[in-house]
């Protein structure tokens, strides 16, 4: 989910630098073969020290020195990261000859340290190969690759890299992401509240997490949106909260249909609701915001909480049309393993499936100008660089079509990596059909809860089998593969396999968590609890003051992933904190 509003994303690059200076030419007086000597290592030592007030390292960088032994021979060095699918070999840097033998020629450049990396070297006269490696190096370390001809003949070329400083262990292995607050007393609710408030808690902690990823996860890459195919933790939290909103829909209008309110008047309710979701997400919540003061030619139409919107609307009337009541109980235990909550629910299925046909028609069908008809991929520099301008496929075009570009995400995630250059949105028209299709696996699961209320086994064996059951679609639609699958699981397309893939394990997580929360009692949701309350209020909050204090301030070492990481804890605590307070208040902010 791209909700990174009020920061423009800075591009990931790579720094190059060329030295002829009089400190690198410290680092060649050893030769090859005294590599090892206490001289050489002193010279090589005080020559990095030098190119170090040259290169200034960034978080997820290291230095890379490529040293040209090769007489007579231009070197033309060749970047890929091992996570861009099928992409285009990029230029990193250019080694010329040293043109004197035993004085070889080097150039110094930053490399990511995100993923692993691909590098080829290239003679630069011939475009012939001359070595090929991958290699997953280290943040902050400092290494050099050697290009020279082997001892047993001058046919034959060898590349060895050498670690000159190890890098530094930035990796995040144990966190908590909020405090520990205990429960406190609330407000008494009634059975289905009370049962509505507890399913919540995936959604309330998707919420949590969904504010600590927005404020920069530490800046680990793990904690940021895929950049294409594939997930990261950034990728979970919007498809849980669209789930979990579908639970929250039909137990809502269920109670409010039982109360006596009339369809009419609660479909007011609905379209005010939706009409104010919309409006908080184009106005307030909107990313473009980076570019400068907003004006309408530059205001992002497409967004998270118009995606919730105008999924909220169409699943509540679609519920509001064909409500029927809710049996009591179940009558016999045989009754209770029927599939009463699917067959009672025909119509509503048979039209997001309907709607699940536009979406896959549209996609594979589409003519799109200047691409392959059912083009899923990137754009930019993958699939070798043939479609730069095909980001999305259908899905990218159907938005420049009725959009425009100027009203789209300016900053997407693929233009990191794959190099884009068109806008493109990841809550899009089309992918709007999926995110129905997720919200009403969620009235599914609602359902699941109060026809069989009275059972849990049998709404946990649901739970399990409709986990298995998606879980299945996703292995069909992908391969069991990232890239190679008939529909590939894709945050920004909000491709079918991604749905099935994210509700197959929300179910999963219902199943686990309804036993411990619902049945036993053994946990109240505390303190994901309180932030779920006002969630609206913190939604909105946390990215209009992203940039205030004290949810942000100076940091002493902007590179340090520590640094940014208790920011980050900090900001989402304080968050925690605020509901927490609202909610002892009785505070509560709704629409």
């Amino acid at each position: 989910m791209h909700l990174v509003s009020f920061r423009c994303l800075v591009f990931h690059c790579f720094y190059l630098f060329t030295f002829n200076s009089f400190f690198l030419s410290l680092l060649f007086r050893a030769t090859p073969a005294t590599y090892g000597s206490s001289q050489a290592r002193g010279q090589i030592r005080a020559a990095l020290t030098a190119i170090k007030r040259h290169v200034e390292l960034k978080m997820d960088q290291a230095l890379l020195l490529i040293h040209n032994e090769l007489p007579g021979t231009n070197l033309t060095v060749y970047w890929s990261s091992e996570r861009c699918y099928q992409c285009l070999l990029q230029v990193l840097v250019n080694v010329s000859w040293g043109g004197k033998p035993g004085k070889p020629s080097t150039a110094a450049v930053a490399v990511s340290t995100q993923h692993g990396s691909i590098l080829q070297l290239n003679d630069t006269a011939q475009e012939k190969e001359v070595c090929r490696l991958e290699y997953k190096f280290g943040e902050f370390g400092n290494y050099s690759l050697f290009v020279k001809h082997t001892h047993d003949g001058v046919s034959e070329i060898a590349c060895d890299l050498v670690v000159n400083k190890k890098p530094v262990d930035s990796n995040l292995r144990k966190y908590m992401l909020l405090p520990n607050v205990s429960p406190a007393a609330g407000p008494s609710l009634s059975p289905t509240p009370a049962l509505r408030a507890r399913l919540c808690l995936l959604c309330r902690i998707a919420l949590i997490l969904m504010v600590f990823v927005n404020y920069g996860g530490g800046k680990y890459w793990y904690f940021k949106h895929a950049s294409w195919n594939g997930l990261t933790v950034a990728d979970l939290v919007f498809p849980w909260f669209v789930f979990i909103m579908g639970t929250s829909i039909f137990l809502s209008v269920t109670s409010i249909l039982q109360r006596g309110c009339s369809k009419f008047r609660l479909l007011g309710k609905i379209v005010w609701r939706s009409f104010l979701l919309i409006c908080i997400g184009i106005v307030i919540v909107n990313p473009n915001y980076c570019l400068g003061p907003l004006s309408w030619e530059k205001a992002r139409i497409p967004g998270v909480l118009q995606r919730l919107g105008v999924t909220y609307f169409v699943v509540t009337v679609l519920e509001l049309l064909f409500a029927k009541p809710v049996p009591e109980s179940c009558a016999s235990e045989r009754s209770c393993f029927s599939l009463l909550d699917v067959t009672s629910s025909w119509p509503q299925w048979l039209f997001v499936l309907v709607l699940e046909g536009v979406w896959l028609a549209l996609t594979f069908f589409l003519p799109v100008p200047g691409c392959p008809t059912g083009y899923l991929g990137p754009g930019g520099i993958g699939d070798l660089g043939k479609y730069p301008n095909c980001t999305g496929g259908a899905a990218g075009y159907i938005d420049r079509l009725l959009l425009g570009d100027d009203h789209l995400y300016q900053h997407p995630s693929p233009a990191v990596l794959y190099h884009t250059k068109v806008a493109y949105d990841p809550e899009g028209i089309l992918g709007t059909i999926n995110s129905i299709l997720m919200a009403y696996l969620g009235v599914q699961a609602g359902k699941i809860l109060l026809y069989y209320k009275d059972r849990t086994k049998g709404i946990l064996i649901r739970f399990a089998v409709w986990g298995c059951f998606l879980g299945l679609i996703s292995v069909a639609l992908t391969k069991a593969s990232e890239n190679e699958g008939f529909i590939p699981v894709n945050k920004n397309l909000w491709s079918t396999s991604y749905v099935t893939t994210l509700s197959s394990s929300a179910f999963l997580i219902l199943l686990v968590l309804y036993p411990i929360v619902d049945v036993k009692g053994l946990w109240t949701g505390t303190p994901f609890f309180y932030p779920g309350m006002n969630s609206i209020l913190v939604y909105v909050g946390h990215e209009v003051f992203a940039n205030y204090f004290p949810f942000q301030w100076r940091l002493g070492d902007s590179q340090s992933h520590r640094e940014h990481l208790v920011q980050n804890i900090v900001a989402t605590a304080l968050w925690v904190l605020i509901a927490y307070v609202l909610y002892k208040k009785n505070v509560f902010w709704k629409i």
